[in-house]
C-alpha cells in the first residue's frame, strides 16, 4: 500500500481561493443532480467544554475515490492557544477500498470549503452592488467568509458584531490590516440595517437575526446552525425571504435554521431550492434588486470530496510534497 500523508502546511501551500470556489460550485451541482452519494451526517456533541464532532462522508458516482472526514469544533480552544477547528480527511479507492491518502489538515479544508460555499451562495444570491457586509461572529469563518466573498463581490465596508470586546477589537485589527474598513456595532439590529449582505457564523442556540431588521435587497447566509439545537435566524425572517436556499434538503429539513421555519409551519418544503439547482439554473436565484434572499449552509460531504480531489491533484503534481 502506497498511502500518502499530507500536513496542514503542505495542503495550505496549494490552496487557491478561486479554484476552491469553482470546485465547490461544481460539487453542489453534482450533488443536486443526484450524482453524489452522501449518507446522513454523524454527530457527537459535548457541553463541557462546548464542542461538536461531525463525520461526513460520501462519493461521486463513478469516481476513483471516496472520502471520509472527521471535523471537530471546540469553541473554547482559542483560550488555550489552539484553533477551534480540528480534523482529518481520509481518501480511499472506490475500486479496492485501500486508503490512498490522509489529509491531516487540522480542520483547514473544512474551514476553506465552508467559506467557498458562502462565496458560491453570494455569487448567485447577493446583490450586485454590496454597500457593506455585516458579520455576526469574530472567529475563523468571520474572517474567511470575507476573504472568499471578495472573490465574487466588490466591497470594502464591514460591520461586525461580537459578544466579547477583545475578540471584536482583534477582528477589526486583523481585517483592517487586509484593507477593509471595519466598524463594530453594539446591536445586531444595527448591523442588519447597515449591511445588504449578512453572514452569521456562530454556534448560537437561539435566534438573534430578526425579520423586522432586514432591509429590502439584503442577502443573508447562515453558516452556524449545522447541528441539532443550533439556531441563528428567526423563522419569520426565512418566511419573509423571496428566495430560500439550502445546501442540502436532506440535512436542512432535519436541522438548521430552515428546519425551525418548517416546524413552525411558516414555509413549505416545496418553497426551498438547493444551491446546486441554482448553479444549474441561475434564474432560481436572485432576480430582482429588492428581493430578500436567504441561504442556509450546513456543510455537505460533497464539499470535502471535491476539495480533497482538487488538493490531491495539485499535491500529486509535486512528488517532493508526499511521504
Amino acid at each position: 500500500m502506497n498511502m500518502k500523508t499530507y500536513s496542514r502546511e503542505e495542503i495550505e501551500s496549494v490552496l487557491v481561493k478561486s479554484e476552491l470556489i469553482e470546485a465547490v460550485e461544481e460539487g453542489f451541482r453534482q450533488y443536486s443532480a443526484g450524482d453524489v452519494v452522501v449518507p446522513p451526517v454523524g454527530h457527537l456533541g459535548f457541553d463541557n467544554p462546548p464542542g461538536d464532532v461531525h463525520i461526513k462522508y460520501g462519493a461521486v458516482k463513478g469516481a476513483d475515490t471516496f472520502t471520509i472526514k472527521v471535523s471537530n469544533g471546540f469553541y473554547d480552544n482559542p483560550q488555550l492557544g489552539l484553533s477551534s477547528s480540528q480534523g482529518v480527511i481520509l481518501v480511499f479507492s472506490q475500486k479496492t477500498g485501500v486508503l490512498d491518502a490522509l489529509l491531516f489538515d487540522q480542520g483547514l479544508i473544512t474551514d476553506m470549503r465552508t467559506a467557498a460555499a458562502g462565496a458560491v451562495a453570494a455569487k448567485y444570491l447577493a446583490p450586485e452592488h454590496v454597500t457593506a457586509v455585516g458579520v455576526v461572529g469574530t472567529g475563523i469563518q468571520a474572517r474567511l467568509q470575507i476573504e472568499f466573498l471578495s472573490e465574487v463581490r466588490a466591497f470594502t465596508k464591514i460591520y461586525v458584531y461580537g459578544r466579547h470586546l477583545e475578540a471584536v477589537n482583534e477582528y477589526i485589527s486583523d481585517m483592517s490590516a487586509k484593507g477593509y474598513e471595519v466598524e463594530s456595532v453594539e446591536k445586531i439590529s444595527d448591523l442588519a440595517k447597515a449591511a445588504n449582505l449578512i453572514v452569521t457564523t456562530t454556534p448560537a442556540r437561539e435566534a438573534f437575526l430578526m425579520a423586522e431588521d432586514i432591509q429590502p435587497g439584503t442577502h443573508i447566509t447562515a453558516m452556524g446552525s449545522d447541528g441539532p439545537d443550533k439556531q441563528e435566524i428567526q423563522p419569520e425572517l426565512i418566511c419573509n425571504a423571496d428566495v430560500r436556499v439550502v445546501d442540502s434538503r436532506n440535512q436542512c429539513f432535519l436541522y438548521s435554521d430552515t428546519s425551525y421555519a418548517l416546524k413552525a409551519g411558516l414555509i413549505e418544503e416545496s418553497s426551498v431550492v438547493e444551491l446546486g439547482e441554482i448553479v444549474s439554473n441561475a434564474s432560481l436565484g436572485r432576480t430582482g434588486d429588492q428581493q430578500i434572499t436567504f441561504a442556509d449552509l450546513t456543510g455537505v460531504a460533497v464539499q470535502d470530496i471535491v476539495s480533497a480531489e482538487l488538493i490531491l491533484a495539485k499535491l500529486g503534481s509535486d512528488s517532493s510534497l508526499s511521504n
